[in-house]
Order: structure tokens, then sequence, then C-alpha cells
């Protein structure tokens, strides 16, 4: 085959930002690497350098193009369409000159971006990691003031919802930053930017977006515009893939391939008679549960202990309500951990708990927890019990019921050599050597047609 150029498009990236999503694209962007030209271009906010800025790095190796978003809009359409991002976003291209661009996420970047490859003869495919380009708060179908899991789209809650999000809060930082930097030159205008956000945090929750239905329908709109203008989705699990469809994109433009995964040596696991080793490991945020899963073991009695890993600083008050939640357990807040220590953090558990809101696609965790021996109790959404069959690889749970989790966990605390005979029985994962093989025959098959949309010659 021979060498491609490729440019990665997402979010936001590493080694700030470590989730699911960023830790993937960084080990297929590696793996790639070996054999193509790959780049990552990748949105960053940051309140000290103006909004728009491009800016070169490198990660590991990798060439990172960064662009400063700021979320300095007037309306709520500049959040997924700006004139100022879609001309960086060209500029990008331009230098880069890629054979095949592969959106991640289009969050912080812009829905435009297909179109913009499109028109430059670029061909893109898409993996499709969450409910972003249907769901402005976010991407994970909740409304997390109301604690509403979203089956529907349903306009004038969405349009309520971004009201109370984060992305909310952010756009009038973003807008009184701008103003008062109009205002003010030099080191007091970036002294302002830099503040602006922790200073408006409470007054933009108790403003009105002032977002109507109308708004969200016309974003939705413009999301089914993105899949018209990309070559190829694939969708990690079974369940996203069919969400997606059932919301509107077109079935026969999405294919379903789970994620790779870099083989890590494990560490041996040694028969032990302490306690039960519970563990967390995420984002520590509502629709990711943990506060489920302490509701959950202060009904457990026995032997065990839960370890909670993940950043505090991400969302300080629900952290704070957690640690509140935990009062008189046996619960330890561990921090968040560098992707090289996964071995260590798993070799340390005998249980995982995946206690997700929303409707998840295939978690990463859950594939750590398989390679490293822990095993694994979820709950019953979106794709994952297409990973966990339950009492065969795992034990599955009615979710948001932290009585089911107790139930589920107190069977392993009463009996922990269950958890040991769960985790014998994971299922193989995909190698990273193998999915980016995959991606180079869908690279060659769509660099080998004319882009999405383009007029065909008869």
């Amino acid at each position: 085959m021979r060498r491609l150029r490729i440019v990665h498009a997402l979010h936001d990236f590493l080694p700030r930002h470590q989730a699911g999503s960023e830790i993937y694209a960084f080990e297929l962007a590696r793996e790639q690497s070996r054999r193509h030209d790959v780049f990552v271009a990748a949105a960053e906010y940051d309140p000290a350098t103006p909004h728009g800025t491009l800016r070169w790095r490198a990660f590991e190796g990798l060439p990172v193009i960064e662009i400063v978003n700021n979320w300095e809009f007037d309306r709520f359409e500049e959040s997924y369409s700006s004139a100022r991002i879609n001309r960086q976003l060209g500029h990008v291209l331009d230098a880069t000159r890629p054979d095949v661009l592969h959106i991640h996420n289009l969050l912080n970047l812009s829905f435009d971006l297909p179109r913009i490859a499109r028109e430059r003869g670029i061909a893109s495919v898409a993996t499709l990691h969450d409910y972003t380009l249907v769901c402005p708060s976010g991407g994970q179908r909740v409304h997390v003031e109301e604690a509403h899991v979203c089956a529907e789209i349903d306009a004038a809650r969405c349009s309520r919802c971004f009201g109370s999000s984060p992305f909310h809060a952010q756009m009038v930082a973003g807008r009184l930053s701008r103003r008062a930097s109009a205002r003010v030159a030099g080191q007091a205008a970036a002294l302002l930017r830099r503040r602006a956000p922790g200073l408006v945090q409470a007054a933009a929750r108790r403003m009105d977006s002032g977002l109507e239905p109308g708004d969200i329908r016309k974003r939705l709109a413009c999301a089914m515009q993105v899949f018209e203008n990309i070559d190829l989705c694939v969708a990690p699990s079974a369940a996203l893939a069919t969400e997606y469809a059932r919301l509107g994109a077109a079935a026969d433009r999405i294919r379903v391939s789970d994620y790779g995964f870099r083989a890590e040596p494990g560490r041996p696991r040694v028969g032990r008679s302490g306690p039960l080793r519970i563990g967390f490991v995420g984002t520590l945020v509502w629709h990711k549960g943990p506060h489920i899963l302490l509701q959950a073991v202060r009904r457990l009695s026995g032997a065990f202990e839960l370890c909670v890993y993940g950043d505090p600083s991400v969302f300080p008050a629900y952290s704070a309500s957690l640690k509140e939640l935990a009062a008189g357990l046996p619960v330890r807040f561990a921090g968040a951990f560098e992707h090289s220590r996964v071995a260590e953090v798993y070799g340390g558990l005998d249980v995982l708990v995946v206690p997700s809101l929303w409707p998840e696609n295939s978690p990463l965790v859950i594939h750590e927890a398989f390679m490293h021996g822990a095993a694994v109790v979820a709950a019953r959404m979106g794709g994952i019990p297409g990973l966990v069959v339950d009492r065969q690889n795992g034990l599955l749970y009615d979710p948001p019921s932290p009585e089911s989790l107790a139930r589920a966990l107190q069977q392993i605390v009463n009996d922990p050599a269950l958890a040991t005979r769960l985790a014998a029985r994971s299922p193989a994962v995909k190698s990273i050597e193998e999915d980016a093989r995959q991606w180079d025959e869908r690279y060659c098959e769509v660099i080998g047609r004319p882009p999405a949309g383009a007029p065909v010659t008869p």
C-alpha cells in the first residue's frame, strides 16, 4: 500500500484531555505513523491566547495542529458553524494536504469540516464515538439538571438543557472576554481572558441562553448534512449505529467495527484474602454515574473497598458531592492516572464497575478490564450489553437503580471467586495493529471513489 497523508480531527487531544476518544485517536494515529504521514488537528480552549489562533506542537512524535477555540461567539449557530474556525480548518487542510481526513469529533471544530474537505477533493471518514452531532450539550443525550436520559431528541428539552450546560457558560465567558479585550490592551486583556471563564460561571448559569427549539432543529438539520459529506462512518457498537440510523442518518453510510487496543504486559494476579477490590475508572461527571456506585456500595455488607479513579478538577462541584456521598465508606479517591499506568491500575482491581447513565457506545474501560483480568459489572445501557454478557463474562444491572447495582455487587462480595470466573471468560480484544490495517482498507476504498456529494460524470 502506498504511503498516505492522514489528518485525524477531534475536539481536543492529549496530554491535557485523556478521555476515551482522545486515547483511541492517539493510539490509532501512532500505529498508522509507522507507515503513513499522520497529523492530528484538535481544538483547545485557552483564554490566554486569541480565539482562532493556529499553533503547532508535537505529542509522542505526532505533529499536532491546535485551533484555539474560546467560544467567542455571538450566536448559537457559530458554536457548530463558525466562519473564523472554518477559515482556520481550511488552512490546516491546505498545509497538511491529506489524502484522507479521519473525523473523530466535530465539537469545538465545525460541522462544515467534511464539506471543506470535499471542496478540496479530500476523502473523509468518521469514527462515531458519541452523540455530539445530535446533542449540543456534550453528546451524552442526558439533561443533567432534570436527571433525564433522552430517548428522543426533543428540541424543546434541548434548548432548556443547553442553557444549564457548561457550553452555555463557556460561550458567555467567551463573549464577555472578547468585549473586555476590545477595550483593554496588552497584558491586561490577556489577564481578563484567563480569568473571565471563572468569573462568569455562576452568572452564566443564571442567564437565559435565549435558545429556541427552532435553533436546535436547525443544528440537527446541519448534522444530517455532515453525513452527506462523509464518505464512510464507522460505529464501534451496533447499538450506536442503530441509534444514529433511527435518528435520521443514512444506515448505508455506517458500518460497525469495534475499537482496537495496544497490547500491554499485564501483571500476574496473586490470590489474596483481603477485601474485594472494586473500582471506578473514568471522568467524574454525572452521566458516568459514580454517584450511583457510591449509593450502591452503601448498601453492601461484607469486606470490600472502592477505589475511584478520575480527575476531581474537571467538574469540581460534582466531585465534592461524591466525597460527601462517600463519607464513612471504605472509599479512596485516587485521582487521574497516566495511560502508561493502565496495567497497574486494573491489576489492582478485582471488579470494574461501569455505572453509566447515558447510552454508552463501546466503553474503552470495559476493553481495558477484559485485557487486564478484572471482572466487569456494568449498566445495561447502549452498547454495553454487546460487550458484557450477563453471568458469562460479567454482570449487568438495571440503571439507574443503585439497588440493582448493589444486588449484583453483593453476589461477588459474597463469593469473591466469582470475579475470577467471570474475568477468565473475557473475550479477546482487537489489537490496534489489526484496527489500523482495517482502516488502511477503508481509506483505500474511499480514496478510490469520488468524494461524498461530488458530481458524477456520466
